[in-house]
């Protein structure tokens, strides 16, 4: 499924029963998750250039009305990671985890942590880069936390990869919605014994499942979204599903919900590295791939995955619906980066 079969636009749905109980309003919103291979020379030439040329398939998208509302960016590791953000036209930026950013305390005593015995594949060398996550919205972001995961293993400890969550204001929505972005760790590119890998992939998503609880809240939808590293990997996929406090959207799917569309192979969820999932008062509508080189060049090694959900909830009687002001974070385009202020 491509942008033309998603209606990108963001609508709202709903009527006035005068004299009766309120009807039920909803709100479509659009995600795009898409890991961009925005890494450093030399380990992947020529990536500015495709990174800019992103940014420009993003405009190209908004100048025809289809762009996602929401962005979620992984391996944006590169300072040209600003030059797809002002080429796109978004008016919010956020980063994840920075280099110097620290896992909590309680975390760094349990799972995989770098040793100089694996130094050749990366571990105990320290952090290189930050976390490569970042979130361009056209709504306003009104908060953002982050945080690295303690465990790692093999060449992906060289990036301090963790969780991002950013809270968006709808226009004429009572309710707040929370972004999660992750990126967890990779299996062979991280040139370790693959147990090794899997044993800090595992631990990583059980410090996910924490932040989550930490900063998400019943009371507000919950989308989530990255690169989970988990195709063709069954023993990462299923480690702690059962706690999980989100529904996979390709799960979602092939069980009929109403995004129901052929997939490939009996389970979905397990033939792509990205991932998309959902929690509260909101559903998939539709589902597909971007940036697949299908319309154009190929501009990195994963496909876009890009999801459109319907939040829908009943207005309490002479309910305004009016959005609070508060934190804000926008772009800073000399340096990689947001802008963060307070409005009243």
């Amino acid at each position: 499924m491509h942008w033309a079969m998603l209606g990108m636009a963001p609508a709202m749905a709903g009527a006035e029963v005068p004299h009766a109980v309120a009807a039920t309003q909803s709100y479509d919103i659009s995600v795009l998750t898409y890991n961009v291979k925005g890494l450093p020379w030399p380990v992947a030439p020529g990536r500015a250039k495709a990174l800019k040329a992103i940014g420009a398939e993003l405009a190209a998208l908004r100048r025809e009305g289809r762009q996602p509302e929401v962005v979620l960016l992984q391996e944006g590791f590169r300072s040209e990671v600003a030059d797809l953000v002002q080429a796109s036209g978004y008016a919010y930026w956020a980063e994840g985890p920075r280099r110097g950013a620290r896992p909590p305390a309680e975390a760094k005593g349990h799972g995989v942590r770098a040793s100089l015995r694996y130094a050749l594949s990366g571990e105990g060398l320290g952090k290189l880069t930050g976390g490569g996550l970042h979130v361009l919205s056209d709504l306003p972001i009104v908060k953002v936390e982050s945080r690295p995961y303690a465990a790692c293993a093999g060449f992906d400890c060289l990036a301090n990869k963790g969780a991002m969550l950013v809270r968006v204001a709808l226009n004429g929505v009572p309710v707040e919605v929370d972004l999660v972005n992750t990126h967890l760790n990779s299996r062979r590119a991280a040139k370790v014994p693959l147990a090794r890998s899997l044993a800090a992939h595992n631990r990583q998503t059980e410090e996910l499942l924490d932040f989550i609880a930490d900063n998400a809240s019943a009371e507000r939808p919950l989308l989530v979204g990255g690169d989970f590293n988990v195709k063709n990997a069954p023993d990462r996929y299923y480690h702690k599903a059962a706690e999980r406090p989100f529904t996979v959207v390709s799960e979602y799917c092939a069980q009929g919900g109403a995004c129901a569309q052929p997939a490939p192979g009996e389970r979905p969820w397990l033939a792509s590295q990205d991932l998309q999932a959902f929690a509260g008062p909101v559903r998939p509508l539709a589902a597909g791939h971007a940036f697949d080189g299908r319309a154009g060049a190929r501009l990195s090694d994963h496909d876009g995955y890009v999801v459109r959900y319907r939040l829908s909830w009943t207005p309490e009687p002479r309910d305004q619906a009016r959005l609070e002001r508060g934190l804000q974070v926008r772009p800073q385009f000399k340096t990689l980066g947001a802008r963060v202020s307070y409005t009243y």
